[in-house]
């Protein structure tokens, strides 16, 4: 489901963005759908974590490490508590 918003901008910037959406081929609306999802998208802890997990694994691929290396690692500092 969508929901309206109503924002307040000035009117030049407004005649930029339409100009930017414009040249994209986009509408204003989809110009602000988007620079709304990329910052949510940025700031959202979540999605910070899912690009860290991300960044990791392909340090361990790229030396070498696989899922079982990782579960024998976890299961032998679980047994050194």
């Amino acid at each position: 489901m969508t929901t309206q918003m109503i924002i307040r901008i000035d009117s030049e910037m407004r005649k930029r963005l339409n100009k930017l959406a414009r040249v994209e081929g986009k509408t204003t609306s989809q110009m602000v759908r988007e620079l709304i999802e990329d910052y949510i998208r940025e700031k959202d802890i979540d999605s910070y974590v899912d690009k860290l997990w991300d960044r990791i694994g392909g340090k361990l691929r790229a030396k070498g490490v696989n899922q079982r290396d990782i579960g024998r690692a976890i299961k032998e500092s679980r047994k050194n508590r």
